[in-house]
């Protein structure tokens, strides 16, 4: 097939990220004929949007990248897929030990975790979430370390430069944390700098990161980048977390928990 000179490639390369975000999949075959470029060409230029954060290459083609919008304030969003957060949460704290000491990020995903931990544990537990202090604040058995810092009023948790001076003085045997948006390739990602940056502070506390999310997380990318995927040693989502994403993160060497 011969090259069609005339389309510039900035214009290619727009038009076909029109076409992704428009019908949300499309073929290398089909993307050629339409361009009237060969495959080869059509095959980098899928690559080089997918490098740039545009779209997703897929065998044979490429998928959009649904961005995250901004998310709603913490308290509005407890009824949010409740059930499958208290699955999640339940899930979760069956993996704390007595004697542990854990960190418990923010979010409503984590705070399941706070509600299920079995009454007869002793644990030191850190934290930023306010929502969490409260709810082991009359647990006597338990040592709670509360982190300060700048309040983020919609997720009522502490973040910014003095979460992560005093995060980075503690050690835990494992760390539970919810993220925004979750993507094999793009990693997970945020939409509010501050967070972005205590949550990177907290993944360098502990020798175990467990990432908590429902199946809306996934196949997201937000604007700030927390870390690849791969610093998480286990995901435990819910069962309609599509399989894809599932033996995407398999894959990568990742545990996947589903319940």
């Amino acid at each position: 097939m011969l090259e069609n000179e005339t389309l510039l490639k900035a214009e290619r390369l727009n038009r076909i990220r029109k076409l992704v975000e428009r019908k949300g999949r499309v073929m290398v075959a089909e993307l050629s004929t339409q361009l009237e470029v060969s495959e080869a060409t059509i095959r980098r230029d899928l690559e080089e949007l997918d490098g740039q954060g545009w779209i997703q290459r897929t065998h044979g083609g490429a998928v959009r990248v649904e961005r995250v919008t901004r998310e709603s304030p913490m308290l509005r969003r407890t009824t949010v897929q409740h059930a499958e957060k208290q699955r999640i949460g339940q899930a979760a704290a069956g993996l704390v030990k007595d004697g542990e000491t854990i960190f418990l990020g923010s979010g409503t995903t984590v705070l399941e975790i706070a509600r299920h931990l079995p009454m007869d544990l002793n644990l030191t537990v850190i934290t930023n979430s306010l929502p969490v202090v409260n709810e082991l604040t009359d647990r006597p058995n338990v040592d709670l370390i509360v982190i300060g810092g700048l309040l983020r009023h919609s997720e009522l948790s502490m973040v910014g430069h003095i979460a992560e001076q005093a995060i980075r003085e503690f050690r835990a045997d494992q760390a539970f944390m919810g993220m925004r948006a979750i993507d094999a390739r793009h990693g997970f990602t945020n939409d509010y700098l501050p967070e972005t940056m205590t949550d990177r502070a907290i993944l360098n506390i502990a020798p175990r990161i467990i990432v908590l999310a429902d199946h809306r997380k996934f196949g997201r990318v937000s604007s700030v980048l927390v870390g690849p995927v791969t610093v998480a040693h286990l995901v435990i989502t819910d069962k309609a977390t599509s399989e894809e994403f599932i033996l995407e993160l398999r894959g990568l060497g990742i545990e996947v928990l589903q319940v």
